[in-house]
């Protein structure tokens, strides 16, 4: 991780932990059984003296399997907590040797060392500062639906959905599955786990989406760490990235809270005026009033009449919680 004194970060992992030997790419769900890899990934937050002066420095761990690991490094800040989309940001790849991951400038003579959830950066031998792992949650995690809401999954009952499955005694599964009921202009709640799946990459990286009256999809994918593009995690696909990356890291639970506006038809059945969205990804505002000059595709086209939400199946164990709808 490069910091303002253009200094690359050596991140030194240290676990007890026994990575077991994981066939093809699996997608794990359970923290417990997920390895060394899960263990060590994650964000960290702290300030370090550079030649430029004492700089804020947030860092995300990526997880990449087989023992290889991403450090992504934020010049002011996590995503969403001093760093905004345009700041400095640098990434270097590391692979696990003797429980440690290594990343070094050797003309920059840097080191840093992460062990016991924090990770202290030394320059020319000194130490300069640390960074110590924390986990951020959505201040909407687990919101509780207003009174005129209409709850559609609370955990214990499909009876809403049509397609439905419930997986691990509690959570709705990503089979394809949309509501009976159809919705225009709403409010939308919906919380949701991405699966722990290092050795996959891009789109085959725990993958579904919410489609919004089933035309607009609000990208679901593990992006940790990734850019924020419009077909990762929170982008409207094909259509708006996310003006900032708030995707946590694998088997974290994280917010949709969704403002939508259906677009309008005239009598003639021809569009005059485009929906409209504003979407908070744990609880950060990464699109704000957005026209929907098109739908996505996926499930159906644009239309007049209100249509029901739809979570998409691609073949990753994606789960969701707490959904429900205001109707406006």
């Amino acid at each position: 991780m490069h910091i303002p004194a253009k200094v690359m970060l050596v991140v030194v992992l240290t676990s007890s932990l026994v990575m077991a030997a994981d066939p093809g790419s699996p997608a794990f769900t359970d923290p417990d059984k997920a390895g060394i890899d899960f263990a060590l990934q994650g964000e960290y937050l702290g300030e370090i003296d550079t030649d430029d002066g004492r700089k804020k420095i947030g860092a995300q761990v990526i997880a990449l399997g087989d023992g290889m690991f991403r450090v992504v490094g934020y010049v002011g800040g996590l995503p969403g907590d001093g760093w905004s989309r345009g700041d400095e940001i640098h990434s270097h790849d590391g692979r696990l040797n003797d429980d440690s991951v290594t990343f070094v400038n050797e003309e920059k003579q840097v080191r840093s060392v992460l062990s016991s959830g924090r990770i202290t950066v030394f320059i020319g031998g000194s130490e300069r500062g640390r960074l110590t792992k924390l986990t951020r949650t959505s201040p909407t995690l687990g919101a509780k639906p207003p009174v005129s809401s209409i709850m559609l999954f609370d955990g214990r009952s499909k009876d809403n959905w049509e397609n439905g499955e419930i997986t691990e005694g509690r959570y709705l599964a990503a089979t394809n599955v949309y509501t009976k009921r159809k919705f225009g202009d709403h409010s939308l709640h919906i919380e949701f786990r991405t699966p722990f799946m290092p050795k996959s990459t891009g789109q085959a990286r725990g993958n579904s989406g919410v489609y919004v009256q089933s035309r607009y999809e609000v990208q679901v994918l593990d992006s940790f760490g990734l850019e924020g593009r419009n077909n990762e995690c929170g982008g409207i696909y094909s259509i708006a990235e996310p003006a900032v990356n708030m995707c946590l890291a694998p088997l974290s639970w994280q917010t949709y809270d969704i403002d939508f506006t259906s677009a309008r038809y005239g009598a003639a059945g021809d569009k005059v005026r485009n929906a409209r969205i504003t979407v908070r990804h744990n609880g950060a505002v990464i699109h704000d009033d957005v026209e929907l000059t098109q739908g996505t595709p996926g499930r159906h086209p644009e239309g007049p009449d209100p249509e029901a939400l739809f979570l998409q199946d691609h073949s990753d164990p994606v789960v969701f919680r707490n959904i429900w709808v205001v109707r406006k």
